[in-house]
């Protein structure tokens, strides 16, 4: 089966990190949210002529946490969450691409903390332009829903009032440009 999308190109796009987004949201004091980005992160996608058979291999440096407050970013970073001195990246490589009931969905392989787990991005295509400057880019959000303790990020502390300081579940969402590499 082939999919038909207005301004589709085949080839190797990179990641334009200037209008890209790596973010994350986590339940926290559970009353509210605490939200962070990677600063550094990089991502190739290679669109095939069938764009089902397109593939994505993607990297972020757990280094460039920031969830604006400097004093957690230090914590996340420590042994307690993401190990960052031994784990360097988070990383993904795709498995497969689906089209179901209108939506794409970008199947793969996430690992943090050295845990390699299944994961799969709901894919929103926001379409694809010519930048003033000549290049050919496409705009894309990707978001996806994991629970932190299956990639041994099990740190957590009992609340005075009840529950735990964080919930379980992590929305990763990602803002994602990306310009088509001239052959």
């Amino acid at each position: 089966m082939s999919i038909d999308i207005p301004g589709y190109k085949a080839g190797t796009w990179t990641i334009d990190p200037v209008h890209s987004e790596v973010g994350f949201s986590i339940r926290h004091l559970m009353i509210s949210k605490v939200k962070g980005v990677f600063e550094n992160f990089d991502a190739t996608f290679v669109t095939a002529e069938n764009p089902l058979e397109s593939t994505v291999s993607a990297t972020a440096q757990v280094a460039s946490i920031n969830t604006k407050n400097s004093d957690r970013d230090a914590h996340l970073r420590t042994g307690d969450f993401f190990l960052a001195e031994e784990f360097p990246t988070i990383g993904f490589v795709s498995t497969g691409v689906r089209h179901e009931d209108g939506d794409f969905l970008v199947d793969g392989d996430l690992t943090i903390k050295g845990v390699t787990k299944p994961v799969t991005f709901e894919f929103d295509f926001g379409g694809f332009g010519q930048d003033p400057y000549g290049n050919y880019k496409a705009g894309a959000t990707a978001k996806t829903k994991v629970n932190r303790e299956d990639f041994g990020l099990t740190y957590n502390a009992a609340l005075e009032t009840g529950g735990m300081l964080l919930g379980d579940d992590v929305v990763i969402t990602l803002e994602l440009q990306a310009v088509l590499q001239q052959a």
